[in-house]
């Protein structure tokens, strides 16, 4: 039996705080660390084996193998995404989790994003970063073995997007008041749901980001996502101070400059970074106070994910009297929009993928006469909104998992894999 058990013909790589680290599904006992590389069936090239300076590499238990001063970059692994979100109950509960990775497995569905920070500021699995552990962020953890969630994930080819909620984040807010937004008399700021928020402007909550980030990718997540990577759109905003930098800084490069941060910093650890945006940002000129503004975020991050929910549109929006009853017109409207916009910038360096967020969840809440429900038709129709702009990716939300799996058996007609 090889040391270490592989299941397709890729090196699985990923790194570990400030070094860099060869990691696999199963380790079994290894005698030196050139016997544990050798045994990966990678399809490495020869020249960068050479490479790999096997005198700087170090066996830590049966974890992983560290090495310093190698970026991992060159074996990113991109891939055309359609995917469905995954809660971190929905990854523990082992019932649950079958059943996802069984459906995907008859489906057209390739990619989950999982949760690892959610919009609770709770994580998924159990952290080794000290603020987190400071804070108490992972106290309740929903996954207690997650590199067998991740091994069985690898197994079935499915893609793993680690989704982080950014500076939405009530519990490092409230346990380092430094770091939220704050009120003019120096007091921690409240949204209309009592939520409070990391300030978008303070350079340490970009680290806090990117550290967790870090993890989730040497934890095997081959994408980043960060969502609530804006500045709150509810409650008293004209309490807020955002402090002197906010004066020589407008909201929008705030953001686009952590994406860019991050992507910079997460460049060696092999992971892509997609940011998640509203579904009026390619409908509209500036950044609505969000900023969140199209053209200056497509060279700040490599995805951009529209959350276009016909549900949240309001009514009028592209001449549609009640949007929820005609999601193929929003969601192409909005797609073709983002999509003639970006492919309108003249520039040298590569553009954001568009990969949008479509509706799989019924908006009862928009009231009787206003909302249908979202059934199989109303999968498909939005998918094919999407191919018809020109798009290629998709994901699904439903904050509760419940997936209309029958809209997934096969592609559309008019899906452009074909």
């Amino acid at each position: 039996m090889n040391c270490i058990h592989h299941t397709r013909n890729k090196i699985n790589v990923l790194l570990l705080s400030l070094t860099f680290m060869i990691t696999a599904p199963l380790i079994t006992a290894c005698d030196t660390a050139s016997d544990l590389i050798a045994t990966q069936d990678s399809g490495l090239a020869a020249e960068r084996m050479r490479d790999i300076n096997y005198e700087e590499i170090r066996l830590h238990g049966e974890d992983y193998l560290t090495q310093s001063n190698y970026s991992w970059e060159p074996f990113k692994e991109y891939r055309e995404a359609r995917g469905i979100y995954v809660t971190g109950n929905s990854l523990g509960l082992g019932w649950r989790f079958e059943q996802f990775v069984e459906e995907t497995n008859q489906s057209v569905i390739n990619a989950w994003v999982i949760d690892v920070k959610d919009d609770h500021g709770t994580f998924t699995y159990k952290s080794n970063i000290d603020l987190v552990n400071e804070f108490g962020q992972d106290r309740q953890v929903k996954v207690r073995d997650f590199r067998n969630a991740m091994n069985i994930l690898e197994e079935n080819d499915i893609y793993p997007i680690a989704r982080i909620v950014a500076f939405k984040d009530v519990i490092a807010a409230t346990s380092n008041p430094d770091w939220a937004i704050q009120t003019h008399e120096g007091d921690v700021w409240r949204d209309n749901k009592n939520d409070a928020w990391l300030n978008p402007y303070d350079r340490r909550t970009w680290d806090y980001l990117v550290d967790i980030a870090k993890e989730a990718a040497t934890k095997g997540f081959k994408e980043i996502q960060y969502d609530y990577v804006r500045f709150p759109t509810d409650g008293p905003r004209g309490q807020i101070d955002y402090g002197e930098i906010a004066e020589n800084e407008t909201k929008a490069e705030a953001i686009a400059a952590f994406l860019e941060y991050a992507r910079e910093e997460l460049r060696p650890y092999g992971v892509y970074v997609s940011a998640d945006i509203f579904g009026l940002v390619p409908a509209v000129e500036d950044d609505m106070r969000l900023g969140q503004h199209l053209e200056t975020l497509t060279t700040a991050t490599d995805i951009l994910c529209p959350m276009v929910y016909p549900s949240h549109y309001a009514m009028g929006t592209f001449g549609v009297r009640l949007p929820d009853l005609e999601p193929y017109t929003i969601v192409y409207e909005t797609m073709i929009k983002a999509v003639e916009r970006i492919e309108a910038l003249e520039m040298d360096q590569p553009k954001a993928t568009l990969r949008p967020w479509l509706q799989d969840f019924t908006a009862v809440y928009l009231g009787a006469g206003n909302y249908q429900r979202y059934e199989e038709q109303q999968i498909i129709e939005q998918i094919e909104a999407t191919y018809d702009a020109g798009a290629r990716e998709w994901l699904l939300w439903n904050a509760s998992n419940n997936y209309t799996w029958d809209a997934l058996r096969s592609h559309p007609e008019n899906a452009p894999y074909f």
